[in-house]
């Protein structure tokens, strides 16, 4: 008997919607607004040591579910009754595992290994079907891809069996295994190890990638608005209200202004696109999704204690922006081949804030870096109009 769809759910080459994101796509990411603003809530509860470790663990296991699917609708057709289907039930076992997050090392964390197991198995499998009769190379590859899932998915689920100090450390093996297949292509003995993501959008690719930028953007708009509605109105209130927003505005402009286009320019006009598109949205764009993410959080913890300074607070209003800058730094590294010195220098006027942060208030280091990112993103844009370069957004 046939192994596979008979219908090609491929997405088509030479189609108005090759490069299109999808609506089925945006309803899959509405999930991933909800695992943001409990990802933040968690690291603003849990703000010690061991708790950036955790946190560090959701955030690439949450980025690794949302971009291995993003993937996986650059190959297949969203619009197709099979893949939309598919794409939905994803959704619902993403929605399982955001609701676990805040008790993920706790009484929920079998609920989250299972979500995250059952997400990552079931896409690969679903692709496998899609693609075995239609894309044999392809297939072949998602094969490869299924190996290093189930070694990753025992770690998964043995670390919510095993006491709560084997949890963290199994989980951090899970997802070395998870980014190192990755990265060296899933290598397995006896399946052939063609690649099979040369031609792809890079468009899409790049298009689904800014829009998780702006959905981390805008959950980060999200918290800070419920945190300050239940605030008393104050000084201190209003200005980390207005420095949250400019700080969010900052990040849109340093993003959105130039490099969201360069990436599917430069991706489409390389020879080798998949190995571009994975460097440049697989990994270098983690710290970017970190750093919006920590921004949110020190935002929340500017509202609520705008006077009271401890290490966890200059870790979060410095290390957010501070991620955020290295990873869009990287970002145009890779695209553009040369290191750019806005961003270097707003990297060091971050590193001297947090020489003086013993003498400033949260409030008043908050504000400075918010002026970072403002002077950063004008500096660039007047690099950009004096060198003849369009904006992209």
């Amino acid at each position: 008997m046939p192994f596979g769809l008979r219908r090609d759910v491929r997405r088509p080459d030479d189609s108005p919607r090759t490069d299109r994101v999808s609506f089925i796509e945006l309803f899959f990411d509405l999930v991933f607004v909800f695992a943001l603003t409990q990802l933040s809530a968690y690291l603003y509860e849990n703000q010690t040591p061991l708790g950036a470790f955790e946190g560090a663990i959701m955030v690439l296991a949450l980025w690794w579910a949302w971009v291995s699917t993003t993937w996986v609708t650059n190959y297949l057709d969203p619009v197709k009754l099979p893949v939309r289907g598919a794409v939905i039930g994803l959704a619902l076992i993403a929605l399982m595992l955001s609701v676990s997050i805040a008790d993920s090392f706790g009484e929920r964390a079998w609920i989250f290994a299972i979500a995250y197991v059952a997400l990552q198995l079931g896409r690969v499998v679903f692709v496998i079907l899609a693609t075995w009769r239609h894309d044999r190379t392809l297939a072949r590859r998602f094969v490869r891809i299924l190996v290093w899932t189930i070694v990753a998915s025992t770690f998964w689920i043995g670390g919510a069996l095993l006491p709560l100090e084997w949890q963290l450390p199994f989980w951090g093996v899970a997802l070395t295994v998870e980014y190192l297949g990755s990265s060296l292509g899933f290598p397995v003995p006896g399946v052939a190890s063609d690649r099979a993501d040369d031609e792809l959008s890079g468009a899409h690719i790049a298009e689904r990638a800014a829009l998780f930028v702006l959905i981390a953007i805008g959950e980060g708009l999200l918290v800070t608005g419920f945190t300050f509605v239940e605030l008393e109105i104050s000084v201190e209130a209003v200005l980390a209200l207005f420095g949250a927003f400019v700080a969010a505005a900052a990040m849109w402009w340093i993003y959105f202004d130039r490099g969201e286009r360069l990436g599917s320019e430069i991706i489409e006009k390389s020879d080798s696109p998949g190995r571009l598109a994975r460097l440049a949205y697989t990994y270098v764009h983690l710290p970017v999704i970190a750093g919006i993410v920590l921004t949110s959080v020190a935002d929340k913890e500017l509202l609520s204690h705008p006077l009271e300074q401890s290490p966890s607070t200059v870790v979060a209003v410095l290390g957010g922006p501070a991620l955020f800058l290295i990873g869009t730094l990287l970002f145009r590294r890779v695209l553009q081949h040369r290191w750019l010195v806005t961003y270097l220098a707003g990297i060091l006027a971050l590193g001297i804030l947090a020489a003086a942060s013993p003498t400033m208030t949260p409030i008043a280091l908050g504000l400075s870096a918010t002026a970072v990112l403002v002077a950063v993103a004008a500096a660039e844009t007047i690099v950009r109009v004096r060198s003849g370069h369009r904006s992209g957004g």
